[in-house]
């Protein structure tokens, strides 16, 4: 019940904040927010929609041309905002990665969890790159080589982190709770995901403020000016 209620509360928030992007004409200035914003609804549910409509509701042309200057953010606005960010990546990737891992029934040491580690991480590194590659200006082989590089200096670490956190709550829930008795076609098995997501987020926090600290991550896409 308690999965039940909660994959519904996500997924209600995730169709508010895709209805108001796409159907009302909200649209943001960075398009990579558009996924960045409904994926970050599907774990944090109606905290993300409260996130959204604080911060990046006025960032788009149509609130702006009703309301004029962006009402004035807090100062962890641009860590949150990043955070979501490089967490989309885990998220896709976990949410792309481990139907495909149990579907074709892969096994290390007669074990799904090792397949699903690798691949959950794999998958988000290669959304993060993909995301990388779709804000480059470059053409050819140099926008390729860009986004890989930019990946690795600005988002790696925090991807790594948050994979960290994800995969060892997963594995401590796969070993010690429920012993492979979870499958994706239970509801219990994506609300633990869920769990895992919010976990990952948390502990992708500080490194992600050390980053920009450091002035290692410094395209703010979509952050509130």
């Amino acid at each position: 019940m308690l999965a039940w209620a909660s994959l519904l509360v996500v997924l209600a928030s995730t169709a508010v904040v895709a209805v108001d992007q796409f159907v009302l004409g909200y649209r943001q200035p960075a398009k990579i927010m558009e996924i960045v914003w409904p994926a970050t609804a599907l774990y944090l549910g109606p905290a993300a929609v409260l996130t959204y409509r604080k911060w990046g509701r006025p960032q788009s042309r149509r609130w702006l041309d009703r309301h004029g200057k962006p009402p004035r953010t807090s100062r962890h606005a641009p860590t949150t905002i990043q955070t979501y960010h490089c967490a989309t990546h885990c998220t896709l990737g976990v949410i792309i990665a481990t139907p495909i891992i149990y579907g074709i029934g892969l096994e290390i040491f007669g074990s799904t969890l090792w397949p699903e580690v690798v691949g959950d991480y794999l998958g988000a590194v290669a959304i993060g790159i993909a995301f990388r590659y779709s804000t480059e200006e470059h053409t050819g082989g140099r926008r390729a080589w860009a986004a890989v590089r930019k990946f690795l200096r600005g988002d790696l670490l925090t991807v790594s982190v948050f994979e960290l956190a994800l995969l060892g709550w997963l594995a401590l829930m796969h070993l010690r709770v429920f012993h492979e008795t979870l499958r994706p076609g239970s509801p219990v098995f994506w609300f633990i995901i869920q769990v895992g997501l919010i976990i990952g987020f948390f502990a992708a926090w500080p490194p992600t403020l050390l980053l920009i600290r450091r002035g290692v991550k410094t395209e703010l896409l979509g952050t509130p000016k």
